[in-house]
């Protein structure tokens, strides 16, 4: 069985698990008991697999990522303009995100004593404590000198208490100190990190086996505390990821394909059939660059040099989906939390969800550690993540095709901004696909 849908039944199971005890044990001191020493038991140790990775993770794919950015930068104006267009479809994607958040408030609506009962089933004494170091309030001077870690290695140390974002500031630094010298010279370091980062993920890839059975312990959690409040939650979540995902494919994409990429959006749509539908079946950008290489020179008629070098790319750095998905579901735990944020945090979960973006590796799953991440900084415990994870398959499915056609909106934009390759791409496109 596939492990997507062993997932899906482990969280529906565990659904159905707790809202019948929740229905039939309201009142017996059983449903508590079960709770804390049966079901969350059951998924602490499947976020604890995922969460012992995070650490090495996050540096080697981010430091990889800004690197292979840096290589883009060194190849002149084609280098430029992918990364400029990365950065702002990527800060777009997450400015639609947060505000669908906020305009819909799909986390909204928990009566306290189970707010209370939630953060108790899911971290405990725990949550409380990183809710109570959200709310201290620090200067911005004070914040903008403790992005500079003084040590890494501490802040690796104390990651989930605040040292992740000092961490990604020197995964950066590092990503573009590696871009910066000679490539022999970077070529040992580089080949340490893709095989920490392979390895790290190849354990996640373990830990998705007791996935099933970690998701079906968190849902009969959430479900005996919360009952019928989580299905309709849940299913606001979803329907605010997946309206989000849809105006950025449609409008964003399509007006950037229009203006800047100077074609016809619906021709360039239908080109793009074969590449999103493979996308959305194997929820994966890496698994999915063979089709769009072959549909970028064949089908949309883009230049090959200019095509092969972005789409490669932003195989692994442009995350446009993942770091909206990232943005929505911060807020959206968040909000179930009863956790306030202003628009100066917002912001910085903005820029956060960017950067993750950049880090996420392109495979199914690979959006979770990250998101541990930014729900770190907030004050969120990480092990909420847990409510969203049962539906996260799905949400991947849509969030890839969005990923993959970012890559192919930046290569037909970059290729139409090359004066040298006018005339190949008059002569090679047909008259349908130009504006």
């Amino acid at each position: 069985m596939p492990s997507h849908t062993r997932i899906l039944l482990g969280m529906l199971i565990g659904l159905a698990l707790g809202l019948m005890a929740r229905l039939s044990l309201e009142s017996d001191p059983l449903l508590p008991w079960l709770v804390q020493n049966v079901a969350a038991p059951l998924g602490q140790l499947f976020l604890r697999s995922v969460f012992m990775v995070v650490v090495p993770l996050v540096v080697a794919a981010l430091a990889l990522g800004v690197a292979e950015m840096g290589d883009v930068g060194r190849v002149g104006r084609v280098g430029i303009k992918t990364l400029g267009l990365t950065l702002l479809f990527s800060a777009l994607a997450v400015a639609i995100g947060l505000f669908a958040v906020n305009v819909f408030q799909p986390g909204v609506g928990l009566a306290e004593p189970q707010r209370q009962a939630l953060l108790q089933a899911v971290g405990g004494g725990e949550v409380q404590h990183a809710v109570a170091q959200a709310a201290q309030a620090k200067s911005w001077a004070q914040t903008l000198v403790e992005v500079i870690p003084k040590n890494p290695l501490a802040e690796a140390a104390r990651a989930f208490e605040g040292g992740l974002i000092p961490l990604m500031v020197f995964a950066l630094v590092l990503g573009i100190a590696m871009a910066s010298v000679k490539p022999e010279q970077a070529a040992p370091l580089k080949s340490l990190l893709e095989s920490i980062q392979a390895v790290m993920l190849q354990v996640i890839g373990f830990a998705m086996w007791l996935a099933p059975f970690g998701v079906a312990g968190l849902m009969f959690v959430v479900a005996a505390t919360l009952g019928a409040d989580t299905v309709l939650m849940l299913g606001r979540y979803v329907l605010v990821v997946l309206g989000a995902l849809a105006f950025h494919q449609l409008v964003v994409y399509g007006l950037g394909v229009r203006l800047i990429g100077r074609r016809d959006p619906l021709a360039w749509f239908r080109g793009m059939r074969t590449v999103m539908l493979t996308a959305f079946s194997t929820s994966s950008s890496a698994a999915t660059l063979p089709t769009a290489l072959a549909a970028a020179t064949e089908d949309l008629r883009l230049p090959r040099r200019v095509s092969h070098f972005v789409l490669t790319i932003g195989a692994t750095a442009n995350q446009n989906g993942t770091a909206l998905y990232e943005g929505v579901t911060v807020l959206f735990l968040a909000q179930m939390f009863g956790i306030q944020l202003d628009l100066s945090q917002q912001a910085s979960v903005m820029l956060l969800s960017v950067l993750a973006g950049i880090g996420t590796a392109g495979v199914p799953g690979g959006s979770l550690p990250m998101i541990v991440i930014v729900l770190g900084t907030i004050g969120v415990p990480g092990t909420a993540i847990g409510i969203i994870l049962g539906i996260d398959r799905l949400l991947d499915m849509c969030r890839t095709v969005l990923n993959v056609t970012g890559d192919m909106a930046i290569a037909t934009c970059v290729a139409a901004s090359e004066p040298e390759n006018e005339t190949e791409l008059t002569e090679n496109v047909p008259s349908v696909l130009t504006a």
